[in-house]
């Protein structure tokens, strides 16, 4: 039984990543899962398929809770692995949601709606991490972009603060 309070006032990750992923997507989504989990966060994400269901694996076979807000009103359109079903009717601007829901943000792979919520984020001033994604560079400040990740640890390390 969750006690009360108990998932507010922990960390909230959100992970951004595609639908039709790669299969080297797909096992870094599940790590980052399972290493969110760990770390004790929850984990936020699109709900659907493919690399947001690796991901949300990971966490649930680790002990972890997840959240999946989704861009239908279909709550039976998310995968298994998602505890609570936000269903939104929001299409790709549910993308807003996602990046606003997370204290930090990882995203997995190039999809374009993972660069929409890596930008959300970085508007947003909170930490994002990549994992073999999107890399961009801001010329007059390039210490304000987002950081590449060279693991599931590193990239949670980065989302939830722990590495600056």
């Amino acid at each position: 039984m969750i006690q009360e309070g108990s998932i507010r006032n922990r960390k909230f990750i959100s992970v951004c990543c595609a639908s039709e992923p790669s299969d080297r997507e797909v096992a870094l989504a599940f790590e980052v899962g399972k290493e969110i989990a760990l770390r004790g966060a929850v984990l936020v994400c699109g709900g659907l398929g493919g690399s947001m269901e690796a991901a949300c694996r990971g966490a649930k076979e680790n002990g972890g809770f997840t959240i999946g807000i989704l861009p239908t009103y279909d709550k039976t359109s998310a995968n298994k692995w998602v505890d609570v079903v936000i269903p939104t009717g929001l299409g790709h601007a549910r993308n807003n949601l996602v990046a606003a829901a997370g204290d930090g943000v990882i995203g997995v792979g190039g999809s374009w709606g993972t660069l929409s919520e890596i930008a959300i984020a970085m508007r947003m001033g909170k930490p994002v991490a990549v994992l073999e994604g999107w890399s961009v560079s801001m010329p007059a400040a390039p210490e304000l972009c987002f950081r590449p990740a060279r693991s599931a640890k590193e990239a949670v390390g980065i989302a939830m603060g722990e590495i600056v």
